[in-house]
Formats: structure tokens, sequence, C-alpha cells
């Protein structure tokens, strides 16, 4: 793959690649006009997406930093936003150009004051994965294979400005009005900035890592602070398969169930008895080893639950509460999705809109044992998501709804649903995490 000898640091160059990415997307609207003279509706918009897809993804993939991490979390809105750049966007999880390796030497001496070779016995330049923040290098001292996460030059930096250029697409892209939308950006801001501190994510790796130990077939890299800094981190290099290439030839039925358990017990463990979750569940951040165990990986975003919010959120796992009407409004004006000024009109509408969605995502916690490889809740999941972006009803109306608390919660679920029916893991015992507690 081609390598990257500079990023764009300065708010002045950052701007000018967006700006002449949005002139790529001006030229493929001006195409998508003429493409309707011709094709049908249909193929029309599909050839729009597919070119602005590809365009602003090349235009992400060079800034890298939080534009891009904006990207990678939208790959994830499978039912929001349009299979083309599901499909692109999906590339910045573990497949963007790297930094060439004189820029490596380069940033890890700035980080570290040291070169890469002064402090491990063997280090390799060309990295073996590049995402959004930081890429990966190999490395060995003492005889230990290690893996080294170096962060890229201006991330930090940038994130706010970053955020400010991509603010107008996310906004139209999620219905988010003007007013009242500072919140939600804040959130991601905050939690993009505590991606960039590896201190903190190494102390969050060994926090959950402790934790979650005794969860079996969930393995966790060893870090090593001695070899680490606010910009680099180094752990052990654990071998395995992205999750996302195992399942793509996995056939092995029982395999698939203990991976599922383990994925699913981490993530119950976490939320229900730490009040904190791994809040960026996509492929890359989980390997599968040769013997069929789970490597959980990078804990740079991590989400604390507030009891205000987990209480109200959680209430609606219980059928009674869901098909409760008093009870079901009260916990709508709990979580801000219904407002004390909302007309009658956005009452009925967003309690109809959440007590639909609300009562096929529980799905899984209303009996004991779950099938993630069904096909039908998944369908239902995703027709849901697609009718309602499409809704024009919506649309007229304050899509600003529900605490800033969701954001990364319902990230998280939607994104371990997604893991979940990829692995095909049947059987899966829904309250698992309290029997391996109690032992």
């Amino acid at each position: 793959m081609k390598t990257i000898d500079n990023i764009p640091i300065s708010k002045l160059q950052r701007t000018s690649k967006l700006l002449s990415t949005g002139a790529k997307v001006g030229v493929n609207y001006i195409k998508y006009y003429g493409d309707k003279l011709t094709k049908s509706e249909d193929d029309a918009r599909s050839k729009l997406n597919e070119n602005n897809a590809e365009d602003i993804y090349d235009g992400l993939k060079q800034l890298k930093g939080s534009a891009l991490k904006v990207a990678q979390m939208l790959s994830m809105e499978k039912s929001i936003i349009p299979q083309a750049y599901v499909d692109k966007f999906s590339l910045a999880q573990f497949s963007v150009p790297p930094l060439s390796p004189p820029l490596v030497i380069k940033t890890f001496k700035k980080y570290f004051g040291k070169s890469p070779n002064e402090l491990f016995d063997v280090f390799d330049n060309t990295s073996v994965n590049a995402a959004s923040i930081g890429q990966v290098h190999l490395a060995e001292k003492n005889g230990k294979k290690l893996a080294v996460k170096i962060q890229y030059p201006g991330v930090a930096q940038s994130i706010s400005s970053d955020l400010a250029l991509v603010k107008p697409i996310a906004m139209k892209m999620f219905n988010i009005k003007g007013e009242g939308s500072d919140k939600y950006f804040k959130e991601v801001e905050g939690k993009l900035l505590e991606e960039t501190n590896y201190n903190l994510e190494i102390a969050q790796s060994e926090e959950i890592s402790n934790a979650c130990k005794h969860i079996p077939n969930l393995l966790f890299p060893n870090y090593y602070p001695e070899w680490s800094s606010d910009r680099v981190i180094t752990m052990d290099y654990m071998k395995g398969e992205h999750l996302s290439e195992f399942t793509a030839h996995n056939t092995d039925e029982i395999k698939s169930q203990h991976l599922g358990q383990a994925l699913w017990d981490f993530y119950m463990f976490q939320i229900h008895e730490l009040r904190k979750v791994h809040a960026d569940p996509h492929p890359g951040n989980f390997l599968v080893t040769e013997n069929g165990k789970l490597v959980a990986l990078d804990f740079g975003c991590m989400k604390s639950i507030p009891n205000d919010f987990y209480v109200p959120y959680f209430d609606f796992l219980k059928t009674e509460n869901i098909d409760n009407q008093e009870v079901f409004r009260s916990k709508l004006y709990e979580l801000e999705i219904l407002r004390v000024d909302d007309s009658k009109d956005e009452v009925e509408f967003f309690s109809e809109m959440f007590h639909e969605l609300l009562s096929t995502f529980t799905e899984p916690f209303q009996s004991e044992t779950f099938d993630f490889s069904n096909g039908e809740f998944f369908g239902k999941l995703s027709d849901l998501g697609e009718r309602y972006s499409n809704s024009k009803e919506l649309r007229k109306m304050n899509g600003n709804r529900g605490s800033k608390h969701f954001i990364y919660m319902n990230r998280t679920f939607f994104g371990l649903y997604n893991l979940m029916f990829d692995l095909k893991a049947k059987h899966i015992k829904i309250n698992n995490f309290i029997t391996l507690n109690s032992h």
C-alpha cells in the first residue's frame, strides 16, 4: 500500500483538503443531474453515492485523525447511510495508507526523545495496521514480541477544528438541528480527545483486562508503561485474525458459540458490573486466535455510564415497562427523548417511534438464550432504521432527541449486535455474566 510522507496538520491545510473534497462532491452532483437524463433515478443516485463515498473517504484518509474516526463511526450505522458509504468507510477500521518509514522514525523520536531502534532490540519501520488515530508496528525486546502503536502527528491538536468541519455532514445525516446539538458534539469531542491520550488508554486497558480476566475464552495483551508515552503504546503482540476475516470463512458453529458467548459476557459484565463499556465494538478491535479464543484490543474509547442514565435505559429491558404507557412515557422524559415543550403530535410520534424501536431492540433480553444468527431480527432492526432515516415526518421535527449518553451506548449495542450476527452466534446465554461473576 502507498505510504504517506506528511499529514496536513494546520487548520488551514486541513480546511483546504476538505474544501477540495467538497469541490469533487459538487462535480459528482453535476454528473448526477446529467445521469438522471439518461438513467433511472435509482441508478443515478446509486452512482452519486459511490462517487461521493469514494471522494469523501479519499480526502479523510489523508487527513486521518477525528475526521477519519467519524467515517469509521458512520460505517457502523448500516441502517442510516447508503451502502456505498458503509463499504467505503468500513475501510477506515484497518485499511488506510500508513506513514512512511522516515516519518515514523521522526514521529517516534518527537514523542519519545529516542529513535525506536534505541529503545527496542528489533523495530519494523513498516506498519502492520494503520487506522484513524494511530498505526501499529512490530518490535522485539528481550526476546518478547511486541506491538507498538504510534499516534499520527497533529491528531490531538486538530480534533476540535476537524469536528467543526464535519459537523454539517453529520448533522444532515442524523437529522440534528442547530438548536441543542452542541451537547452531542461535545460528547463526541470529549471521547475523541480521550482516545488521543495513550496514558489514559493504558490505565483503562489494565483496569478492564484485570476486571474481566475471569471470562472464559477471552484474552488481553499485557501493556508496558515503561516503553509507552502519551502518544505511544507498547503491548504484547497478539497473533490472530481480525474478527471480520475470521467470520468470512468460519463454518464451525461450536467455535462461533464460544466466541459469541465470550464477547457477549465481556460486554454485559462491563455494563452491569463496572458501569462502563468499551464503546468501540468494530471488528478491527477483536482478534480470533488459532485455538478459538477472542482477543480484545484498544481501550481508548471507554464510556462511563452514570446511574441516572443506566437505570431508566435498562428499565426498558422489561416488557412490563415498555407495555405500560404511563411508565414508558415517564422513562422517555427521564432519558430526554420526550421534552416538556413537545406538542401533542410530537409526544405521540416519538412515543410510537421509540416503542417500536425498543420493542425490537430489546428482543435478545426477553429470553434466557438468543440466536444472533437470526436474520429476521436483524432485518427488522435494519428496516426500522431505514424507515426512520427516510421519514419525512421526522425531518420536520426537532431530531435532537435523547440524553448525550445515547450516542455511545446505542453505538455500543448496534456494534455488538452486528458482531454477534457476523459470528452467527447461537444459543447465547443472555445473563451468563451473573453466573460467572458469582464464581
